[in-house]
């Protein structure tokens, strides 16, 4: 169906003939025809205005603990002025209310901050997009409550890792420190993480997200670890990394200036040589530097690189079942359904996600960070605060492990800095991921096989062939988008639960951004089929819209 014909059945199945924004003459390009291509385009425009318009509004329910408590010890405050307690200066908290209340560029400029250290981007809550959905339109679920037994398991999972960021991915089986972290985490009644058959945690299944494919093969994708063909020159996927054994922000003084805005103090320490991802260290390291969809990016590389067909044209092997060139006789793709269209993809739907996090952490819900979280552990322990952390937190192994080998409760942080200057829920690299995901899953076939598949040595130093079971497109994606994330809490700056959503989010800003996309490809073919992170099958076809009658988003394929 062309793009004339597919603008006549939008117009007729969705009831839009009527609508001021298609028929209004104010709206119209003055003197462009309704068949001519300039005409057929604005209408595409207006059409798909139309429709995302139609979303509603997101939720902006919280999780109550900026008002439960008045001296704001489960809200982020990193930046502003903080007492040496650690609990931040209140004005200056009203300050920065102020600013997000009134949405104006002079009062975001006088927040009070404290060190010298810059707020990361508050405005950007409210940016607007000329595409795909409103970031104001996605929804994030309250966060766990300060108190909850759900973040006390987040928080117990985060000292775990901490302790075990140096253990090799290939040795979790036998390490202690896992096997210990597992135990633990296991008796959790707030943990969300996968568990086995028999509803345990365990060394196969610990720091895993619970996605199709995530639990299968190697802990890193692939995606992580195979040799990526950038341009002609091919380039092994090692990285600058953290020094092992070298935690950051443990000492109480450092980490209280830090909290009001301070540079470190300490030098940031790297390996001489690079590395691949070898443990959690080396991940957190991956995603503290990496650029805004980076894996994703790469992830595509790798995946038109295999299976060549000839030197000169892209593999087809790997398009999606839906794509119209799978089977074509006499076209190959590039500008559509190929690598120049997904490169241009993967970046537009990271950035509407990013947004629609952004409104999330700063417009409503301001989610203290676990570093934050780490200094009311601290105090509490001291009894210098009687905050109301959770007894089980407190008695945790992992705590008292973590005093032992610091002498506090802080949280140990892999980065010299800490956390970024920006709330922690939802986590901008989860929706960020997720919605990149998406998109790819939109044109690979998920189920197809991957070739020359590969897993670290025991020591991490090298790659060696992986046999043990088939690892799928779809499968690694997801893994890929867990792993990303998981990174930051490797680091100790997010929670699992800020992953969570902010897949969420990322996939359905994706499916938004698809959406508008689907109806502007000239190309006959059915539409994008794929499966959602939780393995709900959808397709996104040309010709319908997303409301009232408009529904582009249906189940099934």
């Amino acid at each position: 169906m062309g793009v004339k014909g597919r603008r006549d059945f939008i117009l007729q199945v969705g009831g839009l003939a009527g609508g001021a924004a298609v028929n209004n003459p104010d709206v119209r390009a003055p003197g462009l025809a309704d068949d001519s291509r300039a005409g057929n385009a604005l209408l595409l425009r207006q059409i798909a205005a139309e429709v995302e318009g139609r979303r509603p509004a997101a939720s902006t329910a919280a999780n109550n603990d900026e008002s439960l408590y008045g001296n704001k010890i489960a809200s982020y405050s990193k930046g502003l002025p903080h007492s040496p307690l650690g609990e931040v200066n209140l004005a200056s908290y009203q300050s920065l209310l102020t600013a997000l209340s009134t949405q104006k560029h002079s009062d975001a400029e006088n927040i009070q901050i404290g060190g010298g250290r810059k707020l990361v981007n508050p405005e950007g809550a409210f940016t607007y997009d000329l595409e795909g959905g409103d970031s104001h339109t996605f929804s994030a679920s309250p966060a766990p409550a300060f108190a909850s037994a759900q973040a006390a398991a987040e928080l117990v999972e985060l000292y775990w890792q901490a302790l075990a960021r140096d253990v090799p991915f290939t040795q979790w089986s036998t390490s202690p420190v896992i096997q210990n972290a597992a135990a633990e985490i296991n008796g959790l009644a707030g943990y969300e993480g996968p568990r086995d058959a028999s509803g345990l945690v365990t060394p196969a299944n610990i720091f895993r997200g619970t996605a199709t494919g995530c639990l299968t093969g190697p802990y890193l994708s692939q995606y992580l670890m195979q040799t990526i063909n950038v341009g002609s020159t091919p380039r092994e996927q090692m990285y600058r990394t953290g020094v092992a054994g070298v935690d950051y922000l443990t000492s109480y003084g450092e980490w209280l200036a830090v909290q009001s805005g301070s540079l470190p103090t300490s030098t940031e320490r790297f390996d001489p040589a690079l590395q691949y991802v070898r443990n959690g260290r080396d991940l957190a390291q991956f995603v503290h530097y990496d650029y805004l969809a980076q894996a994703f990016l790469q992830a595509a590389i790798i995946i038109f690189n295999s299976y060549p067909e000839t030197v000169l044209q892209y593999n087809l092997y790997q398009l999606n079942h839906t794509s119209p060139y799978k089977s074509s006789r006499i076209q190959t793709p590039f500008g559509t359904f190929c690598a120049p269209n997904l490169e241009d993809w993967i970046g537009r739907a990271a950035g509407l996600a990013l947004r629609a996090a952004w409104y999330n952490k700063w417009a409503v819900h301001r989610r203290l960070r676990p570093e934050e979280y780490g200094g009311r552990v601290y105090q509490t322990l001291n009894g210098a605060a009687s905050y109301p952390v959770p007894a089980g937190l407190l008695r945790s192994q992992a705590v008292q492990a973590v005093v032992q080998a610091t002498g506090g409760a802080l949280l140990p942080q892999a980065y010299v800095e800490g956390c970024p200057l920006d709330p922690s829920y939802p986590s901008g690299h989860a929706a960020i991921a997720a919605a990149c995901a998406t998109v790819m899953k939109a044109i690979f076939e998920e189920a197809s096989l991957i070739s020359a598949t590969v897993t670290l040595s025991a020591d991490g130093k090298t790659l060696v062939p992986y046999f043990d079971t088939p690892l799928t497109i779809g499968g690694e994606l997801n893994k890929l988008a867990f792993n990303v994330p998981m990174g930051r809490n490797w680091a100790g700056v997010n929670y699992r639960s800020d992953i969570t959503v902010g897949h969420l989010i990322g996939e359905e800003a994706a499916i938004c951004f698809l959406q508008d996309q689907v109806n502007t490809l000239t190309e006959t073919f059915t539409g994008f089929s794929f499966t959602r992170f939780d393995g709900t099958p959808i397709s996104i076809t040309p010709g319908t819209g997303p409301y009232s009658g408009l529904n582009l988003l249906t189940p099934g394929s």
